[in-house]
């Protein structure tokens, strides 16, 4: 039986996410949490087989978040699912420790196999990832977002998506000057003249999904 911790700040993925693990006769939910505190206080209480983990919750989130949790348990498999469907933010995951990285697009059968094979001890990432991660490994060419920080990463996706630096300092728990800064490094490293050109960089790339962007 593979224990599954939900970590999601929506209920109405959680309660998606339990029904369709209880259909499963290998799986069982071991418990949930809604955000980054929450999550490491549950697994302080006693861990899952597999933590399946959204990448953008209140509070402490995203790549820091897998990091510190790959930190205190380093042999627990993490499985991410996020609403990028950047590559680059999937390579990142697997490189702060995570084990898997879905959409939340995917079908439910991919995600049950997915959960399998990390409990298995296998990586689950889709074939332009695994290319993307050996060009790296040997020098290959990189884009310019790939320069970004963690931070600046995430942070880039959300301007991308429309989303405001208030609204993103709120997000991110973090205050605006803090983000208004990263906004800069991101714009200077990416030689970006105006948020017309990160997002027109963004859409051509196919770093995020036509329907979650902002209305303007």
């Amino acid at each position: 039986m593979i224990n599954i911790l939900i970590a999601d700040d929506h209920p109405i993925v959680r309660d998606g996410l339990k029904q369709i693990i209880s259909e499963q006769g290998d799986m069982q939910v071991h418990g949930e949490a809604a955000e980054g505190d929450s999550l490491l206080a549950a697994l302080r209480q006693g861990l899952p087989d597999v933590l399946l983990c959204d990448m953008s919750m209140p509070g402490r989130s995203g790549i820091d978040l897998i990091k510190t949790v790959k930190a205190l348990w380093p042999s627990l498999p993490v499985l991410v699912l996020s609403v990028h469907e950047d590559d680059m933010y999937a390579i990142r995951t697997i490189k702060a420790g995570a084990m898997g990285y879905l959409t939340k697009a995917c079908p439910s059968e991919q995600l049950l196999s997915a959960i399998r094979r990390i409990h298995s001890g296998r990586l689950y990432i889709n074939e332009d990832v695994a290319e993307k991660l050996a060009l790296q490994a040997i020098g290959g060419a990189q884009l310019p977002h790939s320069g970004l920080s963690n931070r600046e990463h995430q942070v880039f996706l959300m301007l991308a998506e429309g989303l405001t630096v208030s609204e993103i300092a709120k997000a991110l728990t973090l205050s605006v000057k803090t983000i208004s800064t990263h906004k800069a490094n991101i714009m200077q490293k990416m030689n970006l003249a105006n948020m017309s050109e990160l997002i027109r960089y963004a859409i051509e790339h196919g770093l995020v999904n036509m329907q979650t962007l902002q209305p303007a």
